[in-house]
């Protein structure tokens, strides 16, 4: 029993990493259509700043942990801001120029942070309290698998009242309709997409640096790595869909870890061969608009 529970919690950790950075891609392709293959790049670069954050504080307390945290935030929605400006947005409906330039940033970006912070992977601390466990069931739980919990289900709601409830919320969800009847209303539709990209952002700088407490380290190649399977998870969960990336979250992560201890590390093939009776069966995902 023991071990079950702690497989679970820790698959709704790992879950929790997946949905903060597949939230971003889901939202940015969901609103938007652009599949943005440089998102792990604003994971990784939200990860460095906030360890830089931490290591110049020089006290890993709580304090610390969450001005590590706005810090990420902040860098990976500025990232991603910039990135929408110059790189993004005279390629609205040319999509295969958007994939290029897309994948050619991420390549860059991680050239660019070999040469900033090395290619050696840099061991991450943080509060006490994220070294202790928590006994549930019989089970030690690491700490810092229920913040990570915690954030993404705050981001979770957060995104779902920015977009139902808030003003430019409702031009966003309007501008995908109609962005010439939006325009003609006189409302600047680029500055709500641009806010898009920054929203993303945000999410995965944010999953960077609880990402790094969750492995202990943080390197160039570590947004690479939760990349591969949050495009996993946004395309179980249906494109564009946030509802049914938390759910597809929660499923990939817990047949990772469950296929990893009972079937020898087979986690990462049981999570492809998913995906590929997801593609057979309901192409659309589990909750996507089927076209």
């Amino acid at each position: 029993m023991s071990t079950i529970v702690l497989l679970t919690v820790t698959g709704l950790g790992l879950g929790a990493l997946y949905f903060l950075v597949a939230s971003g891609l889901s939202l940015i392709y969901g609103l938007m259509g652009v599949l943005n293959f440089a998102h792990g790049s604003f994971l990784t670069l939200g990860a460095f700043a906030g360890w830089e954050f931490a290591r110049r504080a020089g006290a890993d307390n709580w304090w610390t942990f969450l001005g590590s945290l706005l810090v990420g935030a902040v860098v990976g929605a500025l990232f991603a801001a910039f990135t929408e400006f110059v790189l993004i947005r005279k390629l609205y409906e040319r999509h295969i120029e958007q994939v290029l330039v897309t994948v050619g940033l991420s390549l860059a970006s991680v050239a660019l942070f070999d040469g900033i912070w090395g290619t050696d992977t840099i061991h991450i601390s943080g509060p006490d309290w994220f070294r202790e466990t928590t006994g549930i069931l019989g089970a030690q739980i690491s700490n810092d698998r229920f913040v990570a919990i915690i954030a993404a289900v705050l981001v979770l709601l957060g995104l779902v009242f920015f977009l139902k409830r808030t003003r430019y919320g409702m031009i966003i969800r309007a501008g995908v309709e109609s962005r010439s009847m939006v325009t003609a209303l006189g409302i600047d539709v680029r500055k709500a997409f641009t806010l898009v990209f920054a929203i993303g952002g945000a999410a995965a700088g944010l999953g960077g640096v609880l990402a790094s407490h969750y492995f202990q380290y943080v390197s160039p190649l570590l947004g690479g790595s939760l990349l591969i399977f949050a495009f996993i998870v946004t395309v179980i969960g249906g494109l564009g869909s946030l509802t049914g990336a938390a759910i597809a979250s929660v499923v990939v992560a817990l047949l990772q870890q469950f296929a990893n201890f009972y079937l020898n590390g087979t986690g990462d093939f049981v999570v492809v061969v998913a995906l590929a009776l997801v593609l057979l069966f309901r192409p659309s995902g589990l909750l996507g608009r089927k076209s």
